[in-house]
């Protein structure tokens, strides 16, 4: 009879089949997470979306995002700061290791800066802008890594990998990228090695079950996203394309219109996009990195001579031509998408695959041991500056905030100040705030301009807005009617003598509703 482990035995157990870079790869992604975090993981500075999230039981059906609900619901429906982004670097800290056995980092430096450089790129402080709904998303990440490992690993891992990829998906669907992205890592190293029996044919067949992964999970996604619509009598909606996820690109432009764009924008982000690198240091250092990677791929050609098969270089050469279209898989499923920073996160395994690449390939050599310490630096170079990006785009947020309480003390003021206002009088706003009287003053644009949700410099763009800023922030209940209470006026020449605020003329009460015109007098 097994007699049963003590919790200390049991963990003393787990622990020590637990691989060293998966220790260093997890605690530095987690490490580097706290640290560079800490600024909105211990303060409640919100987005434009946050103000309307502070609790929220993330039924996103409409989305597409059917697990969304039960994901976040593991920290509750309110917005916690702390629980959220804690619980959610867990998630990506555990993801780091998925990726560095995926990819077969053996060695603990390319752990940690593959962990480092996962917790500090831009896109997861764009995410963290979000954060309402981070633990969710990074529960996606870790369910789209695992997808591929399992395939990887295990001869039908294909098949709990597909349930992994149907519910990141039923999350979130941009992390689809991570999932291709690594399966087409996972299949260029099966070809570059010489262990797989059954020579080209059995690396093909094993190569298949990514795709049959993919398929799969895919069909499981989409079968449970339309019985679940069903049962709630809703239809997808039209907000960010998620509509057109079942026509795609044959809906704006046709397909090949649509992949055109698709390369285009790979090449415009990764060279333009002012979040790769921004300065001198980054540009070096994704300059080393990449020396180092090709470097690291002309020394596996000279050691393994039996590279020069044909199909090895036609399989490189289809991996090439079809890695922009995997990163940007969201634009084909979704043509019309306002592509925010948090949807390019898979841009950061493209670094994480260079450094993997050289820890991988190197022998003790001299040359090999510089080949080390130059991808080493130029990593470690990188996950600075993005720390140092992420923590300028945190102060604007924080400046926001600060922004939008002055105003809207400024504007609550006012309205109660107005001959004729009474408590519940309906309250009539566009609610876009005007630039005319309050100029752009956000100096963080040149860094943050790529990254929707950290840039500008008030919260405020509709009515609702408004009510919920007032009420959470300042505790004060105003009756905002929606937006078709303007239709009538917004265009009558009373309304646009109005005065912008703070304008003398800028708040008028009309037939018992008060107007409260903030935006630009000139349209």
């Amino acid at each position: 009879m097994k007699v049963m482990q003590s919790p200390t035995q049991a963990f003393r157990t787990i622990y020590g089949k637990i691989r060293g870079e998966w220790k260093v790869a997890f605690l530095a992604c987690l490490i580097t997470g706290l640290i560079v975090h800490m600024p909105v993981l211990l303060s409640d500075i919100p987005n434009h979306d946050g103000l309307d999230s502070m609790y929220f039981d993330q039924n996103m059906i409409t989305s597409g995002r059917w697990f969304l609900t039960v994901a976040c619901g593991i920290s509750s429906y309110y917005t916690l700061p702390w629980v959220i982004g804690l619980l959610g670097l867990l998630y990506l800290s555990c993801g780091a290791a998925v990726i560095c056995e995926i990819l077969e980092v053996r060695k603990k430096w390319a752990a940690g800066v593959c962990g480092g450089l996962l917790a500090a790129f831009p896109a997861l402080a764009s995410t963290f802008a979000y954060v309402f709904t981070l633990d969710g998303y990074m529960l996606a990440l870790l369910l789209a890594v695992l997808s591929v490992l399992l395939t990887k690993k295990y001869r039908t891992g294909f098949l709990p990998g597909a349930l992994c990829l149907a519910f990141s998906m039923g999350i979130y669907q941009g992390y689809l990228s991570f999932a291709m992205l690594l399966s087409i890592f996972a299949i260029l190293m099966l070809f570059a090695s010489k262990e797989e029996a059954g020579g080209a044919f059995g690396k093909m067949r094993t190569s298949l079950r990514y795709l049959w992964m993919g398929i799969v999970g895919a069909a499981l996604y989409y079968g449970i996203l339309q019985v679940l619509l069903k049962l709630q009598g809703k239809k997808l909606a039209d907000y960010q394309g998620i509509g057109e996820m079942t026509s795609g690109a044959a809906s704006v432009g046709g397909f090949f219109s649509t992949i055109k764009e698709m390369y285009l924008d790979f090449f415009r982000f990764s060279l333009k996009g002012n979040v790769l690198f921004q300065n001198f240091f980054s540009v070096t250092a994704c300059i080393l990195l990449a020396i180092t990677a090709g470097l690291a791929v002309l020394f596996l050609f000279r050691k393994r001579k039996d590279w020069k098969n044909p199909l090895f270089f036609a399989i490189i050469g289809l991996a090439v031509a079809v890695l922009p279209l995997l990163t940007n898989i969201v634009l084909l499923i979704s043509p019309s998408v306002t592509y925010h920073l948090l949807m390019r996160y898979q841009w950061i395994l493209y670094v994480i695959g260079a450094v993997a690449l050289v820890s991988g390939s190197c022998d003790d050599s001299n040359f090999c041991i510089w080949m080390e310490w130059t991808a080493f630096l130029g990593a470690f170079v990188l996950t600075f500056c993005y720390c140092i990006t992420d923590n300028i785009a945190y102060s604007n947020l924080q400046k926001r905030y600060e922004k939008t309480y002055a105003y809207c003390i400024r504007l609550l003021d006012r309205i109660e100040q107005t001959e004729g206002y009474y408590a519940g009088i309906p309250v009539a706003m566009v609610g876009v705030v005007g630039d005319e009287s309050f100029p752009a003053t956000d100096i963080t644009l040149p860094v943050t301009y790529n990254m929707i949700g950290m840039n500008g410099d008030v919260l405020l763009y509709t009515g609702k807005n408004y009510e919920i800023f007032i009420r959470n922030y300042l505790g004060a209940t105003l009756n905002i009617l929606p937006p078709e209470a303007m239709e009538e006026v917004y265009y009558s020449q009373e309304y646009i003598a109005m005065d912008s605020f703070p304008g003398e003329n800028s708040i008028r009460i009309i037939d018992d509703v008060m107007y409260v015109k903030t935006e630009n007098v000139n349209r």
